[in-house]
């Protein structure tokens, strides 16, 4: 059988369903050639990312598809529905991506409440003139030990947020409309291991008491922060969004950073992806990242051997 991995994949991968008997093609493969490439060279499996789109059009030109492998946590770039009443496999590994979102997080987090966001734009163009006008400046951070996460979305990242920070000896309030309670086990060095159980909250009162939130929800039809959100928490709170775009209303957040409400973000997705809005990208007290939550070395490694093993299960 044939696979096209059309936006990569990698030699673990590769190697994988090589020892299966598979052939594995790596060439990117134009949007609008796909479909005369997949039929000319009887392509029985695609592999996506967010960039290639199959959509009801592709997969009905394609009689030969069996399976849809999508290296990513969105699979709004493929027509599921269609695909599997079609007796077409959709198939997508969104558990190999929770500890790099989650450390992305941190990432943020880590650079925020020591000013990095800010002071790595200073630094370059002024210290060697102001320095001393910077440290000044800058040596208000804080420390994470002992502050209050509020994890909004408890599924697997919002678990792996909560892993990293009671590590750090911070306090977890996780809200989740489907999570009633989750343990949390930490793995150490010596092989020990230490299972914290934490159970959900009202959002109303994460928001209250957290002194920093972080968004691990899928799509939704409507905003979940927005100006109502804002002012039901902390002054000086600080938000992190590797989730979704167009979850976090950005003008309200642009808002309430001018009023000190927020004293600082720290975004990996935007409404307008991939054109964010220039109030965000020029704004000092945001910590920007462009959508890299999921990427990894080691996470790409993971999906590419998750991936490999649900098609050979679906298809040998």
């Amino acid at each position: 059988m044939k696979i096209l991995a059309n936006d990569g994949i990698s030699q673990s991968g590769i190697d994988a369903l090589e020892e299966k008997g598979f052939e594995v093609i790596t060439m990117k493969v134009a949007q609008n050639q796909l479909e005369n490439y997949i039929n000319e060279n009887n392509i029985d499996v695609i592999l996506v990312k967010g960039s290639t789109q199959v959509r009801q059009e592709l997969i009905e030109a394609c009689p030969s598809l069996k399976l849809i492998g999508c290296a990513s946590n969105n699979l709004d770039n493929i027509d599921i529905d269609f695909a599997e009443d079609n007796g077409v496999h959709v198939i997508n590994t969104p558990n190999s991506y929770a500890n790099s979102v989650a450390e992305l997080v941190f990432s943020h987090l880590f650079g925020m409440v020591r000013f990095l966001h800010s002071s790595n734009r200073e630094m370059p163009l002024e210290g060697d003139s102001r320095f001393n006008d910077l440290k000044k400046a800058y040596s208000q951070g804080v420390e994470l030990r002992g502050k209050t996460i509020g994890i909004i979305g408890f599924g697997r990242v919002g678990q792996e947020v909560a892993k990293i920070a009671i590590g750090l000896g911070m306090h977890v309030l996780a809200n989740d409309d489907k999570v009633v309670n989750a343990p949390i086990t930490l793995e150490f060095f010596n092989g020990k291991k230490s299972t914290f159980t934490i159970d959900t909250i009202d959002k109303e009162e994460l928001l209250k008491e957290s002194d920093f939130i972080t968004l691990h929800i899928p799509e939704q039809d409507e905003y979940i922060i927005n100006k109502n959100e804002f002012d039901k928490m902390k002054d000086g709170v600080g938000i992190i969004n590797t989730a979704k775009g167009g979850i976090l209303n950005e003008v309200d957040l642009v808002s309430a950073i001018n009023s000190g409400k927020v004293q600082f973000a720290g975004l990996d997705v935007f409404e307008t992806e991939p054109t964010p809005a220039v109030q965000l990208l020029m704004n000092p007290e945001i910590s920007l990242t462009p959508n890299i939550g999921s990427s990894t070395k080691e996470s790409q490694d993971r999906v590419s051997l998750e991936l490999a093993k649900q098609i050979i299960t679906l298809l040998s």
